[in-house]
């Protein structure tokens, strides 16, 4: 090889250590000014239902907190399947967020090639934070002349398939409150799904379906006015804003506890430094009690846990909801 040669050959290797070792530094030193543009929070469902006022409320106090605007894109549909499938493939640089529900596992396991084909919520998402959980309360309108969830069980024994309950889709922790309460309770209803809250809860009011299975949060509302008249609620306890409603548990429908849970996480390979931004963040917005009253107000019981603890929630919670739809499956069969 000549000196020219061996000179042009030197100056590239050089070059090229240059490069590389400009772009680790340039990305070292974007993670630590991060973040230096706007941040989107992706969520899955409709606008108006308890995940959204919780993430636009959270947006607020997050923008403050990090300087940054942070905005809210609802991407509802397919029982918040879109949505899901565009934050896991969303780039991992700390600029695109979820805020999601457990449909994030339920569907999962409804629907297993949802793995190979959109989203896999423990491979595809990085843990952020658990935020707390709702339980579902199930709802019927003025007009249709029931007065508790003893009656509407009587009046579904009664008359089996004629009676409906609409929920936020199947896959929905509410829609799996409508298949749980057939199960337990021995009774043929129809379940008639729709894309999100606010469509079952108009046909409950409207009497386009007999009843509705909800998330209480936004709810709250429509059933002080008397629009709605609550039943039966889901969780393990009375709600708080609702202590006159038995759980399913006290109206004799036994092993139908089912809430709807809400966690805060980002695509996965979001960097370390990142998360542990947002998981300090998160630590100093959520011990505010103005801001547990506010969630309190938009029906979520706060109940924070870092990103190991919402990790290990999410792989504990996985079987016990693929047991729920085997359940349910080999009842339908």
């Amino acid at each position: 090889m000549t000196k020219v040669a061996q000179s042009v050959l030197y100056f590239l290797c050089v070059t090229a250590v240059l490069v590389v070792l400009a772009l680790l530094l340039g990305g070292s030193q974007s993670r630590a000014d991060w973040p230096e543009h706007p941040i989107t929070i992706i969520v899955p469902f409709p606008p108006g239902g308890a995940t959204d006022l919780i993430s636009r409320l959270l947006a607020v106090e997050l923008a403050q907190r990090l300087g940054e605007k942070v905005g809210v894109e609802n991407l509802a549909g397919d029982v918040g399947n879109i949505g899901l499938r565009a934050a896991a493939l969303a780039r991992p640089d700390g600029y695109t967020l979820l805020v999601t529900t457990n449909a994030a596992l339920i569907n999962l396991m409804i629907n297993p090639k949802l793995s190979a084909t959109a989203y896999d919520t423990p491979r595809d998402f990085a843990p952020i934070a658990y935020l707390g959980s709702t339980p579902n309360v199930i709802v019927t309108g003025q007009s249709s002349g029931i007065g508790s969830i003893a009656e509407f069980i009587a009046k579904a024994k009664a008359n089996p398939g004629k009676l409906s309950c609409a929920s936020p889709g199947v896959g929905s922790s509410s829609g799996m409150a409508v298949d749980l309460l057939r199960l337990r309770a021995g009774i043929d209803i129809a379940h008639i799904p729709f894309d999100g809250s606010d469509l079952a809860m108009r046909a409950a009011i409207s009497g386009a379906a007999d009843a509705a299975s909800i998330g209480i949060g936004g709810m709250l509302d429509h059933i002080r006015s008397g629009e709605l008249k609550a039943l039966v609620q889901t969780g393990c306890e009375r709600w708080f804003d609702l202590p006159e409603v038995p759980t399913m548990s006290e109206a004799g429908v036994p092993d139908a506890v089912l809430e709807t849970s809400f966690m805060f996480a980002a695509p996965a390979g979001t960097p370390v430094s990142v998360v542990n931004k947002l998981t300090i963040a998160f630590q100093a917005i959520l011990q505010r009690q103005d801001i547990q009253a506010q969630m309190r107000g938009a029906g979520v019981q706060l109940q924070y846990e870092a990103p190991e603890n919402l990790h290990e929630r999410i792989m504990r919670e996985i079987p016990v909801w693929r047991g729920i739809v085997e359940q349910i499956r080999e009842k339908k069969s």
